[in-house]
């Protein structure tokens, strides 16, 4: 049976993610009618969530991806709590990005427009919510080849629970990514796959802290910069973002707290080990003590401060980003996968727990151990 837009869009979503999609010929045929409007659950926070646009350039080195193109530069969006819900709503994605991440995937006839209209809670240019004393700030990066915005369904979380929040879009290592002037950059090197992850980390490691100073202060850029508690930083990356969590902690002391959201950790922590608070939220057909991934298991021994390891059940490895939200309105899901919104009502809620623990010093119960109302969620060891 020839599958439907829909259900190729779907199976798209899923390769995007790293995530075989396996279906009958019923599954591949969802309901005939209109398109639909992909929406990313609402926030769970009181505040309302801005967002704006930063492109950021690294002078002091050249982009080590591409060393013709001159200085190393970034695209970040910026997430905060906002006084109102007023402003246009903020693009998921351009149609161009869209374009790109499809043909990567090898589904160039597939049209992007219904996963760039994807719609989410963030308003561009919303006023800001006065704050006194300064608000925490969590930087979020994505896997490799991973558009920042994968990541949107939490960064707004965060922001509407009293958060600034950085998504890193690193150039070069993203299948497609927009700057403001129009020209669009595509993956290099850094997303082939004979390229080895350690490649990589020395740059990731890099744009964060370069992320970090240009947020905050003296050499901050960004106009409501003023918002941010320097004091208060964290870090929570996926996948190739996750593995290089730690390492940007051990590189900058400013990041307060860390998290791994299933990045394998190819490079060991040293043996003086991290002694900040670190989170390691898995998958459970993976990332336990025993399971198919030894760097857990190295890694957890080098964490010397607080630390948690979390696993959930039947979560895939995109399951703690948007990618299972989206395929999940279009009919078709993956088998023996957590449904997208449930897993991504956990990664909210754990995550925001660890930063509400760490950078605000708030007690969360939720995280001394399992509860009958999350049965998905495991600590180890």
């Amino acid at each position: 049976m020839r599958r439907t837009h829909r259900a190729v869009l779907a199976a798209t979503l899923a390769a995007i993610a790293g995530v075989g999609i396996t279906t009958s010929p019923a599954a591949a045929a969802p309901p005939a009618g209109p398109t639909p409007q992909l929406t990313l659950p609402a926030p769970t926070g009181r505040y309302a969530v801005g967002a704006t646009e930063l492109h950021l350039t690294d002078q002091s080195r050249v982009d080590p991806w591409m060393p013709e193109s001159g200085p190393r530069q970034l695209m970040v969006s910026m997430f905060y709590p906002a006084l109102l819900p007023v402003g246009p709503p903020r693009q998921y994605l351009t149609p161009q990005e869209a374009a790109l991440v499809l043909t990567a995937k090898g589904l160039p006839g597939v049209s992007p427009d219904v996963l760039a209209a994807t719609r989410s809670s963030a308003h561009e240019g919303a006023l800001p919510l006065p704050s006194r004393h300064g608000l925490p700030l969590v930087i979020l990066t994505p896997g490799a080849g991973m558009p920042r915005s994968i990541l949107t369904g939490l960064a707004e979380d965060l922001a509407s629970k009293g958060y600034v929040v950085a998504d890193i879009g690193p150039n070069y290592e993203t299948y497609g990514l927009a700057f403001p002037d129009g020209h669009v950059t595509t993956c290099t090197l850094a997303c082939a796959d004979t390229t080895e992850p350690t490649v990589g980390l020395k740059v990731r490691i890099a744009d964060t802290s370069f992320v970090i100073d240009q947020l905050t202060g003296p050499t901050a850029s960004w106009a409501l910069s003023w918002l941010i508690d320097p004091t208060r930083i964290g870090l929570d990356g996926d996948s190739v973002g996750g593995y290089a969590a730690p390492h940007s902690m051990l590189a900058d002391r400013r990041i307060r707290a860390g998290v791994n959201m299933d990045g394998r950790v190819w490079t060991p922590l040293p043996a003086s080990g991290l002694d900040r608070p670190f989170l390691m939220l898995g998958r459970e057909s993976e990332r336990t003590p025993t399971g198919a991934d030894p760097t857990w298991p190295a890694t957890w021994t080098h964490l010397t401060g607080w630390k948690r390891w979390l696993t959930g059940a039947d979560f895939a490895h995109a399951s703690f980003t948007d990618t299972f939200v989206l395929t999940d309105q279009l009919g078709v899901s993956p088998p023996g996968v957590i449904s997208g919104v449930r897993s991504m009502e956990l990664t909210r809620m754990y995550i925001g727990a660890f930063f509400e623990l760490t950078l605000r010093g708030c007690p969360q119960p939720l995280l001394d151990g399992p509860t009958a109302a999350n049965p998905e969620v495991k600590f180890w060891p």
